[in-house]
């Protein structure tokens, strides 16, 4: 492909506003969460994938991390078998969990590394199966039992916490040529296998690799006030005091939840953007104003 005078002029107006960026994170991990509607949608599957390879050739290491809820609902779904969910978790016995590796590890992750190769770049696919890269531990869910007036600990089968990540694993990784695609799917010292939340999974790897910043996308626009504008440029006490007076509730309280742990253990930063825009990663990293809620230890 050749590009015409204008175009080329276009390009070099770009890369020079972005030089800078390009200085600053060039060498620095970037942690990426891959899911939502970026998943789904054809095009912005592909947009991601550009921002990715762009990404890796300028200089910097991005660490993809996917979910694939959807995806295992449908097939469990196609396969008569039931879905039931706790505190928002999906149950997962041994029949769903072969549906949950079939999925994540296998179609969901390939498309993704097929996606990235499709446009220009190289990617390497795993589980947190593969060299023990994430050792799990089963996860405990505390529920509210109105029979006991209490709450009780429930068994909701092979879903499981991190426990661990191997860094030598992540480092020789990193330090290819290759961008790794990471499904979040942990093991423990027996051998038992867990699902992970996906939003977990890369918080705790941007925390171990110290990575410049922590991406989760989503559904949203960010994180909104109580009249629905977003917020951003919070520090980690701002965080916390919204959760305080309730402005941060439901779903959106595990993701920061998770932003927070990550920038508390040394990230510089953590962003929840929204998947559904175009390039949304090159535009957080690349402009001054970006997209969505950035949270950092800075003060603001």
């Amino acid at each position: 492909m050749s590009l015409n005078r204008e175009s080329a002029l276009n390009v070099a107006e770009v890369l020079t506003e972005a030089l800078p960026y390009i200085q600053n994170f060039s060498g620095r991990t970037v942690v990426v969460k891959f899911g939502g509607n970026a998943m789904v949608d054809p095009a912005l599957h592909e947009s991601f994938a550009r921002d990715v390879v762009l990404m890796k050739l300028v200089g910097m290491n991005p660490v993809v991390v996917h979910g694939g809820g959807p995806q295992i609902g449908k097939l469990l779904e196609k396969l008569n078998i039931q879905s039931h969910f706790i505190n928002g978790m999906r149950v997962t016995d041994s029949q769903t969990m072969d549906v949950v590796e079939m999925v994540l590890g296998g179609s969901v992750n390939k498309e993704i590394v097929s996606s990235i190769s499709r446009n220009g770049g190289k990617a390497i696919g795993v589980t947190g199966k593969d060299g023990g890269l994430i050792q799990a531990r089963k996860l405990k869910v505390n529920r509210y039992s109105p029979e006991l007036g209490a709450s009780e600990i429930v068994d909701i089968g092979q879903v499981g916490e991190v426990e661990k990540i191997d860094t030598a694993v992540l480092k020789v990784l990193i330090g290819s040529d290759f961008i790794p695609v990471i499904a979040p799917i942990g093991v423990d010292s027996a051998g038992n296998t867990y699902n992970i939340n996906a939003d977990l999974v890369a918080g705790k790897i941007a925390e171990v690799m110290q990575a410049e910043k922590l991406m989760l996308l989503t559904n949203v626009a960010g994180l909104l006030d109580k009249d629905g504008k977003i917020l951003t440029g919070l520090s980690t006490p701002q965080v916390d005091a919204l959760i305080e007076d309730g402005t941060i509730t439901g779903g959106m309280l595990p993701k920061i939840a998770c932003a927070l742990d990550a920038v508390k253990g040394g990230v510089s930063s953590a962003h929840i953007i929204d998947g559904r825009v175009p390039h949304a990663v090159l535009l957080e990293i690349f402009t001054d104003v970006g997209i969505g809620t950035l949270i950092s230890n800075r003060t603001p």
